[in-house]
């Protein structure tokens, strides 16, 4: 499983600017502000992503994914648990997955083989199968909120 190493780190933390998020890392062995998990998992505070360098790519993708999906009232009182319904979680995975390509040493099909790793559960068995073939309302979601354009690309903006 990708982990945040430093190879990561710089890249991640210019994608996050682009959404309002910060990134800070937390020294080894100590706690995860904000992680709805515990560590390694990535935590969310205010407009922070808290990681350490065992935290997996996968983990740090989701919680800023919950950031960039919520809205702004929610963004606003984020302290740990991001919230959202069934829709917006859809959309928060399918997202993570398009922004994996965006990182170096991953790609969307290395987030897809991760998320599995960890524990998503899709009911088509797998996030590769759940992406390619049953995902098409997350999409229409991130499209909705202008996440994404109309081919799948990421805009770089935050839920409208």
């Amino acid at each position: 499983m990708k982990t945040c190493d430093a190879e990561v780190l710089a890249t991640l933390a210019d994608l996050l600017k682009r959404h309002h998020l910060g990134l800070t890392q937390v020294a080894e062995g100590a706690d995860i502000p904000g992680s709805y998990w515990g560590a390694p998992e990535a935590g969310l505070v205010a407009d922070r992503l808290l990681v350490r360098a065992d935290t997996p790519v996968h983990s740090a993708l989701h919680e800023a994914c919950h950031f960039i999906c919520m809205d702004d009232a929610r963004r606003a009182a984020l302290l740990t648990d991001a919230g959202g319904d069934t829709d917006e979680e859809n959309a928060v995975c399918y997202l993570q997955i398009l922004l994996a390509d965006h990182l170096p040493g991953m790609s969307r099909w290395t987030m897809m083989a991760d998320m599995d790793a960890w524990g998503y559960s899709f009911r088509l068995g797998s996030a590769q199968a759940w992406f390619e073939h049953d995902a098409r309302d997350a999409r229409d979601w991130l499209l909705g909120h202008g996440v994404i354009d109309t081919a799948g690309r990421p805009t770089w903006r935050n839920r409208r």
